[in-house]
């Protein structure tokens, strides 16, 4: 099964999040298809914590892929703003 969900990098205690679209099986900071956006919980100001690119996401749900709780969550708060 393919699934969107968050990839973890940046450094101890400053987390930055990559959406990627992966296969269930795949380790979470590992092998992915396609990166669809980010997510930086730490942004601060005028940076932006969140992007994601839309047509992607609607191609990959279309396909059969499911969001994980976390991202889709996000999407559902950042789409009403």
């Amino acid at each position: 099964m393919v699934v969107i969900r968050l990839a973890r990098g940046g450094s101890k205690k400053r987390p930055f999040y990559r959406i990627v679209v992966a296969d269930k099986r795949a380790r979470r900071d590992g092998r992915f298809i396609e990166q669809l956006g980010f997510y930086n919980p730490n942004a601060r100001g005028e940076e932006v914590s969140f992007r994601i690119d839309g047509e992607r996401l609607n191609y990959w749900l279309g396909e059969g892929a499911q969001m994980s709780e976390r991202v889709a969550s996000l999407v559902k708060k950042n789409k009403a703003a």
